[in-house]
């Protein structure tokens, strides 16, 4: 039997351990406690757009936090203004921001002092395709036959991108690199806008995400001509017609040695915690598990990897050093 001095022990050591399990558990479960926002450092109705927004209705719709997600586009200074707003904003787990190649580009082409360092990795969500667009009306059915017309009349033809010395016009200067075809490159302020402009033909071709050109081309406006990947895109159910995703080329089986996919990924403000990045790795993989979002990535044609933690930082580190060397080729990094 045990002495009263031995129940008081092991009651006192199943407190301290009931203590310490109710205190672990309050930290693993970190949740938000106010509004998150949710920072596109692009303009509305672009690829990072649309995907931020299709992520602010699943968690809505699914209840899958207690606080709002709330987007807001920063695209100032080709995504600068969000970038820095996100790297200003220390310790704040109340603040995410989804990237895009410009995570890369943008520092790299103006010297302005940010880092993808200088934030916290959380999530690859997806990596986004890039195809050659031209309007549907025009006689162009391969890229052959459309760059060996702009190769005819130098300049005379348009290419529409987003924004200056990014992803858009990285794929274009490598095109007349490899071609010696010569365009005139015209900015705009997002994807959706770009998509627009070809529809109504006030340029020629794009290199659009499918995601944004994907209605465009179900209305029969445009046609793309081939997909920037080493691969076909794994999708066959049909968009337009009787082509789908799968039935597009990539640029390489037509001759055009041209690959390149971009991130849409999460980060958050520098000085989050693991228990913070983990309500957040969380919440993407509830995200990635509805139907909602399964549909998305399909019409989208997005290659669905996920990534996190040591991996995650691994892939950007090397990406940052694909687009430095890149953007050298093309004579876009910033003077020092």
């Amino acid at each position: 039997m045990r002495s009263a001095k031995q129940i008081f022990a092991m009651g006192g050591a199943l407190a301290a351990a009931l203590a310490l399990f109710v205190t672990t558990d309050a930290v693993a479960q970190w949740k938000p406690t106010r509004t998150i926002e949710f920072i596109v450092p692009a303009g509305t109705g672009g690829g990072a757009d649309q995907m931020a927004r299709m992520i602010q209705g699943i968690v809505q719709k699914h209840n899958l936090m207690d606080q709002p997600l709330v987007v807001i586009n920063k695209s100032g200074g080709a995504g600068a203004e969000g970038f820095l707003d996100v790297k200003g904003s220390r310790n704040n787990p109340h603040k995410i921001i989804i990237t895009l190649s410009n995570l890369f580009t943008t520092p790299l082409a103006t010297g302005v002092p940010f880092s993808w360092r200088d934030l916290t990795p959380v999530a690859m969500l997806a990596l986004d395709e890039f195809v050659l667009w031209v309007n549907a009306e025009t006689p162009y059915k391969t890229p052959t036959e459309y760059i060996n017309a702009v190769k005819k009349e130098p300049g005379k033809y348009k290419m529409g991108g987003t924004g200056s010395k990014q992803e858009d016009q990285i794929i274009t200067v490598a095109l007349e690199r490899a071609t010696g075809a010569k365009f005139t490159y015209v900015p705009y302020r997002g994807g959706g806008e770009v998509a627009v402009q070809l529809v109504g033909k006030h340029v020629d071709s794009t290199v659009n995400n499918p995601i944004e050109a994907v209605a465009q081309w179900r209305a029969g406006q445009l046609r793309p001509l081939c997909v920037f990947d080493t691969k076909r895109i794994a999708l066959t159910d049909k968009i337009a017609g009787n082509m789908g995703w799968g039935d597009i080329p990539t640029c390489a089986e037509t001759g055009l040695k041209i690959d390149y996919v971009m991130l849409r990924g999460i980060f958050m403000s520098p000085g989050a915690t693991k228990d913070q990045v983990d309500f957040y790795v969380g919440l993407f993989q509830k995200v990635r598990a509805t139907d909602e979002w399964k549909k998305f990535m399909a019409e989208g044609a997005f290659n669905t990897t996920f990534m996190t933690g040591d991996d995650y930082r691994k892939w950007v580190e090397a990406n940052e050093n694909l687009h430095r060397d890149l953007m050298k080729e093309a004579g876009f990094l910033a003077a020092n």
